[in-house]
């Protein structure tokens, strides 16, 4: 008698239409990334407020403001390898829970000191949640669809971080600052609800780790009654395979060059991107723009990630590489047009859209480079760290243009020299690019993993 037939389990994703099912895994993802935008933009308009209730300094706020900042570095690095070892689904459901009764906590603190404790274990939560939706995402996802799925949901981002302003404008003269952070609170709260009672365990990491078949099934079936026939399942990779899990992989010979490239990129990015938002309406305002002028000018610049659906499209049709590579070049000529458009306020409104568009489309692409570029044995690590090692960008931009104003440098001269991170982030993945010339062939593919 003939043994049953495996049923490859991406392959039957690929051959199905993207279920009811698979949209609400979106759903979820989706919104845990627009608490990451959200809370990333409340906490600049509540320091405000805290400066008048706690009677403090400005520089006391800098703790605050960065322990957010230094938690989600700390949450991406240590969640990545834990998802590869226990599960994608626990890592993110707590992770959910950790921020949501962390942000709700933070609402009640008496000092400075306490809000920035807990600020940085809110971080922690939000820095472990991030990478894991994306893991989670990206292996309930076809190939064919898989870079416009993600980029798409990483437009929660933008959104949240829209929402976050515009909401905190109204809800603190009428409420206080605490309120918007019991909403950041008791929001994830209550989306750990239907994470727990709905989202299930990827069946790519189950396969992998050789999980009962039966709870393969019972995944798969959830896309496609017709996953109900099938006894064997198997998995292939289209990817060098390699011994170990997580950092085992990550850090391989076959996938060293590739990381560390993604690093640099992510980095790379976000020293633009926080230089930017952090330092943008003040830069503005000694350049000679009104207050109310140089705010609503810089508020341009996070909204421009709408270009990341389209950049998704083309990362599926065409090499993901070098289209996010053009993509970092192209901001670092429109950062460096921002600091010469600086004396016609028309040109800097479009200049500074252009980009915010093209910054924040490179940067909500490279999670769905790094989801594609790892085996599923390292991909929770991999795009982990990636987000982790990049939150370190973030802290490094502020810093950058804190040490250029020092040296007094002008503000042409402050663009100019931020605009070089997006051609090392472009020649970063050229790299990476030619160290894998054959990574979008089919031919490395290999069945592996069968779950019984």
């Amino acid at each position: 008698m003939d043994s049953p037939r495996a049923v490859d389990v991406q392959t039957f994703i690929n051959e199905h239409p993207f279920s009811p099912f698979q949209w609400f895994i979106f759903a979820m993802c989706f919104v845990i990334v627009l608490l990451d935008g959200f809370d990333t933009a409340a906490i600049g308009f509540i320091a405000p407020s805290l400066l008048g209730e706690w009677g403090i300094a400005k520089p006391a706020l800098a703790p605050v403001l960065s322990a957010a900042l230094f938690g989600l570095a700390c949450g991406a690095l240590a969640s990545g390898p834990l998802s590869d070892r226990i599960g994608r689904r626990t890592i993110l459901l707590g992770s959910v829970l950790l921020f949501g009764v962390a942000c709700l906590a933070s609402s009640f603190s008496s000092s400075i000191g306490q809000l920035t404790w807990l600020r940085f274990v809110t971080g922690v939560g939000l820095g472990a949640a991030m990478p894991n939706a994306v893991t989670m995402m990206g292996e309930f996802c076809p190939d064919r669809r898989r870079a416009t799925v993600i980029n798409l949901m990483f437009c929660g981002f933008p959104l949240g971080a829209a929402c976050g302003g515009f909401l905190a404008a109204w809800m603190i003269p009428h409420f206080g600052w605490r309120s918007v952070l019991v909403l950041g609170g008791v929001t994830p709260l209550v989306l750990a609800v239907p994470l727990f009672l709905r989202m299930p365990e990827s069946v790519r990491y189950r396969v992998a780790n050789h999980h009962p078949a039966e709870r393969i099934r019972a995944a798969l079936a959830r896309i496609s009654p017709d996953a109900a026939r099938a006894q064997v399942f198997a998995m292939s990779e289209n990817a060098p395979q390699t011994q170990g899990k997580g950092l085992g992989v990550v850090l391989s010979p076959a996938y060293l060059i590739g990381s560390v490239m993604l690093w640099i990129a992510y980095f790379m990015g976000l020293v633009i991107f926080y230089a930017s938002i952090n330092w943008m309406p003040l830069l503005l305002k000694d350049a000679g723009l009104t207050p109310a002028n140089a705010t609503l000018v810089s508020a341009l610049f996070p909204l421009g990630g709408v270009g990341a659906v389209l950049c998704g499209v083309l990362m599926d049709r065409f090499n993901a590489n070098r289209i996010i590579a053009v993509c970092y070049a192209l901001t670092a000529l429109s950062v460096w047009a921002i600091g010469q458009a600086v004396g016609n306020v028309g040109a800097l409104v479009l200049v500074v859209f252009v980009a915010g568009v093209l910054m924040n489309t490179a940067q909500s692409s490279l999670p769905a480079l790094a989801a594609a570029f790892y085996p599923t044995q390292g991909r929770g690590t991999g795009v982990a760290w990636m987000l982790g090692i990049g939150r370190f960008g973030g802290i490094a931009g502020s810093f950058l243009v804190a040490e250029l104003t020092r040296r007094h440098f002008t503000f042409a001269g402050i663009f100019s020299t931020v605009a070089v991170a997006g051609l090392i982030a472009g020649a970063a993945l050229l790299i990476k690019q030619a160290a894998r010339p054959q990574e979008s062939g089919s031919d490395t593919a290999k069945k592996a993993s069968f779950g019984h």
